[in-house]
């Protein structure tokens, strides 16, 4: 008994002491990036990406900064265009998850074959921008950022799987009561079903939030551009900056005009807010992602 006790001590130290070795091998590239962001291009440049933070440099921000009206506005469209469409999508996904994963829908099959279908073919990028822009005249607005990712066919079989496993029971005791199809969705299905919806919500918010390429294609006025897009626009700046200065006088120096920084300042501009958003939605995400396991 004391033999296996032990043994049990020393498999839980080495399991412990593994994942803790993972979860540095995570951090580290984590760290580097808040180090990279905080050190001066002269430092980067001389000694190489720091492993440790050598010096409290903020010239990478300050350039980022520089307009910071242009940044907020940009903040503001991403969260309008990211929280708008997560709910848009969740209630969108959820009504049609709850109406697949009853087993008496009569065209259960047909539909979710319908949606099963839209995975493996899609419609092309030219008739796409031709429906945003000509026929539903979108372009230049909100819902061109909306749309496109407003239906995720993965994230709505997650849901359905989930769903499904509500007892039916409930389900016709609710109706035997006199409760409609409305009713059994928004007072029975949907708080059964938070684990799900919080997993699908964040995930669908992390999408929304790193989505650039709709800006690219249907956002000509730059107070629409969201928060990415902005970003990507700043660093093409930059860039184009540094190649008119070595293409006009090629002996001039550059050292000064932060690349490498300004690179991991928009990095912890970018992915900030959603590592402060991640916690309160841990312990439904932890629950929400063994949706459709194998129960014993």
């Amino acid at each position: 008994m004391i033999v296996d006790k032990r043994k049990e001590r020393i498999g839980n130290f080495f399991l412990h002491a593994f994942f803790i070795l993972l979860s540095c091998i995570f951090i580290i590239p984590l760290l580097s990036v808040v180090y990279i962001a905080f050190t001066s291009e002269e430092s980067i440049s001389a000694n190489g990406y720091p492993f440790f933070l050598r010096e409290l440099d903020f010239t990478a921000f300050r350039y980022v900064l520089d307009n910071p009206e242009t940044i907020l506005n940009a903040y503001k469209v991403t969260i309008i265009v990211s929280f708008g469409g997560t709910l848009l999508y969740l209630l969108i996904s959820s009504m049609a998850a709850y109406a697949i994963s009853r087993p008496n829908f009569k065209y259960k099959r047909p539909v979710t074959f319908f949606f099963f279908f839209t995975m493996l073919f899609n419609g092309g990028l030219v008739p796409s921008y031709i429906l945003m822009s000509n026929v539903l005249h979108l372009k230049n607005t909100y819902w061109a950022m909306i749309f496109p990712l407003l239906v995720n066919v993965w994230y709505l079989i997650m849901l359905k799987t989930f769903m499904s496993d509500i007892p039916n029971e409930i389900i016709e005791s609710a109706r035997i009561d006199g409760a409609g199809n409305w009713t059994i969705y928004s007072r029975f299905v949907l708080p059964l079903s938070k684990p799900a919806m919080a997993t699908v919500g964040l995930l669908t918010l992390l999408d929304y939030w790193n989505s650039w390429q709709p800006a690219m294609l249907y956002i000509d006025k730059k107070d629409m551009y969201p928060l990415q897009y902005m970003l990507q626009v700043m660093l093409r700046n930059i860039i184009e900056i540094l190649k008119d200065m070595q293409n006009n006088a090629p002996g001039v120096a550059i050292g000064n005009i932060p690349t490498e920084s300004t690179r991991m300042a928009m990095c912890i501009l970018a992915v900030g807010p959603m590592l402060f958003i991640f916690p309160f939605f841990q312990k439904y995400f932890t629950r929400g992602l063994t949706v459709g396991a194998v129960k014993g």
